[in-house]
């Protein structure tokens, strides 16, 4: 018996080797062969610009890889190199364009190996590679991104400072052939004039010069021909919002808009959408850096949301595009990730205040109603109306006010703003103003000194989308505004207003509490560290004045991976990193000027003989007395 089991167990062939001899799984050879790529692509890019390289024994390695060609070796070497760089990412992505290059590109590539250095084994690694491509061509079915003519100034910008960077590393990795002791500023000329194919001032002996050369034009030609193909290619630009979209959303808003609070965020016009195949449901999302980002949760039925949420899946694949999710309700984060496999992450909390409950009494809400009454006592007043019930002149001073007050040269916002102010569709949003006359008042507003402005949410609620005031005005400008807004509200019909969403909320609550563990006290100061530059502590501590309940919001995304990706794409959606050339000149803001801080009481004196610590002595401007929101 035991002789019959071991001649079976002789005759099978061991799992490891049928995997190998398979091949790669088909979802994976993008990766593999964009990896290939890129080691392939600097492995040519060294062996071009370092002359010890060309000695060691990874240039024998390299010596047989696809680019290393014939007389003018280095020249090609880079020039294949940085092509190659170029082209794994789009490989990575399954984008067909870059397949179709590649299939081009490598067996060429084979074919100059063979009649200039009769490698053999280069044209295996190109034929390898290749093979792999065709096997595999149905995998490379992503549809182009969204492109524009800007896309070749930024491509010119960023590959002429690539090709300077890289220049000079070249002109300097032959000192011992250099004639004289050439200084920084002759060497990027040598560069610069190389790049446009003429000899610069630095000398070389014997025939590095020519190698230098070669090399500098070969990255010129490579940054005036991507340019030139990108500035002439046609356009296909980024999708937006149409009159007949919008149209349908507000349809779908008018009998499901109360379930989420972020549902009129749906119609900014910067935004694209993707219906159900009934249409009784909508994803809306914008494409940042290749992250197809939606908030909040779908429009429409939630019978139906499967049925849009397989339609944004379908259209993040036919692009290659990272889907993800901001700001989705936990109902929403469910929904998504039982429909899709995605994995969800806690991002933060939501300020939600329900009007009957809400009162300026009780030793809790000490400070807001101290502040409200002061403000009040010092001739301010307030307006709470529906857009449709403002005149065009008051509409035109609040647009030019909110824009001039914004305090960034971009605005900010996407996933909790509309990113417009009296739209003639959006009569039935609320805005809340600040008034005060004084004597000699100047301001091209008159006597406007803060905005607030709302969206609906259903048809008993409203969401805070937007706040601005006057830097002259008394602090507690916001507080004023939310107070008068909530005072207002039965009058409206309003039963539920959402505040600002605060991120990582509940670590800087729990952290702050006794018995939090040392893991839990670091992330919380981390968050304070952070909230220096981002309104992070801030956000929080100023929706808690007027005790909210906290509602959960949360990132759906597919891996962890792709987490850094998302974040830096939901930060250039939101407005706070801005991919775009320096402005030679900025536009002007009216300087800040320091104002002292009414409401705090008097520190006491110090004592004789003791000087006043300059620490201490520093007067609070009002600006550090009051939270603003972006």
């Amino acid at each position: 018996m035991s002789s019959r089991i071991d001649g079976d167990k002789s005759g099978q062939v061991p799992s490891k080797v049928r995997r190998f001899l398979r091949g790669p799984r088909p979802e994976s050879v993008p990766r593999l062969v964009g990896a290939a790529c890129t080691l392939v692509g600097l492995l040519d890019i060294a062996a071009g610009v370092f002359p010890r390289f060309r000695h060691s024994r990874v240039h024998a390695v390299a010596e047989v890889l696809p680019g290393a060609l014939g007389p003018f070796a280095a020249a090609l070497a880079i020039s294949a190199g940085v092509l190659l760089l170029l082209l794994a990412h789009g490989l990575k992505r399954r984008k067909r364009r870059a397949w179709r290059a590649a299939v081009v590109l490598l067996p060429a590539g084979a074919v100059a190996q063979f009649t200039y250095r009769h490698s053999v084994i280069g044209v295996l690694i190109a034929a390898a590679l290749l093979a792999l491509l065709l096997r595999h061509r149905s995998e490379f079915d992503a549809l182009p991104d969204p492109r524009s003519r800007w896309k070749a100034l930024a491509n010119f910008v960023l590959m002429s400072a690539g090709s300077i960077g890289l220049g000079l590393v070249i002109v300097n990795s032959h000192p011992r052939r250099v004639i004289g002791d050439p200084g920084i500023a002759e060497q990027l000329a040598h560069v610069v004039y190389g790049l446009f194919g003429i000899e610069g001032p630095v000398a070389y002996a014997g025939r590095v010069s020519w190698t230098v050369g070669y090399s500098l034009g070969a990255l010129g030609m490579l940054t005036a021909l991507t340019t030139i193909y990108l500035a002439f290619r046609p356009e296909h630009p980024a999708a937006r919002l149409t009159e007949d979209d919008e149209s349908r959303l507000r349809e779908l808003l008018a009998r499901h808009g109360g379930r989420d609070s972020l549902g009129h965020f749906a119609l900014r016009r910067d935004k694209a959408v993707v219906f159900s195949p009934s249409g009784k449901a909508a994803v809306t999302y914008r494409v940042v850096s290749g992250v197809m980002l939606a908030s909040g949760d779908p429009i429409g039925d939630v019978e139906a949301w499967p049925g849009a949420i397989e339609r944004f899946m379908e259209e993040a694949r036919a692009h290659s595009w990272t889907p993800a999710v901001m700001g989705c309700s936990e109902t929403g984060g469910e929904v998504w990730t039982r429909e899709t496999g995605l994995d969800a992450l806690e991002l933060g909390d939501e300020a939600i205040v329900d009007v009957k409950d809400f009162s300026l009494g009780g030793r809790a809400m000490r400070n807001v109603r101290q502040m409200v009454k002061r403000i009040e006592r010092n001739g301010y007043t307030t307006k709470v109306r529906r857009v449709a019930e403002l005149t065009e002149d008051e509409l035109t001073a609040v647009r030019g006010a909110a824009e001039a007050w914004r305090g960034t040269d971009t605005e900010r916002g996407f996933s909790m703003a509309l990113g417009r102010v009296g739209d003639p569709g959006d009569g039935d949003c609320v805005i809340v103003t600040a008034h005060r006359t004084e004597e000699g008042d100047t301001s091209p507003y008159g006597d406007l000194k803060a905005i607030q402005h709302f969206v609906p949410w259903g048809q008993d609620g409203m969401s805070l989308e937007l706040m601005r005031r006057d830097r002259s005005a008394d602090p507690g400008m916001n507080e004023l505004l939310i107070v008068a807004a909530l005072a207002a509200a039965p009058q409206l019909g309003i039963e539920r207003v959402s505040l600002n969403f605060a991120m990582f909320r509940s670590a800087l609550a729990r952290g702050e509490k006794i018995g939090a563990g040392p893991v839990l006290r670091m992330w919380r100061g981390l968050l304070v560290f952070l909230s220096r530059w981002f309104q992070i502590e801030s956000l929080y501590k100023f929706n808690a004045k007027f005790r909210p309940r906290w509602e959960p919001r949360f990132v759906v995304f597919r891996t962890t991976r792709d987490l850094p990706r998302i974040g830096f794409a939901a930060m250039q959606a939101e407005g706070f990193v801005t991919l775009a050339l320096p402005r030679l000149f900025p536009r002007r803001r009216p300087a800040r000027q320091p104002r002292p801080c009414q409401h705090l009481t008097a520190a006491p004196a110090p004592a004789a003989g003791n000087p006043v610590p300059a620490r201490t002595a520093r007067t609070r401007t009002a600006e550090e007395c009051e939270v603003q929101a972006a």
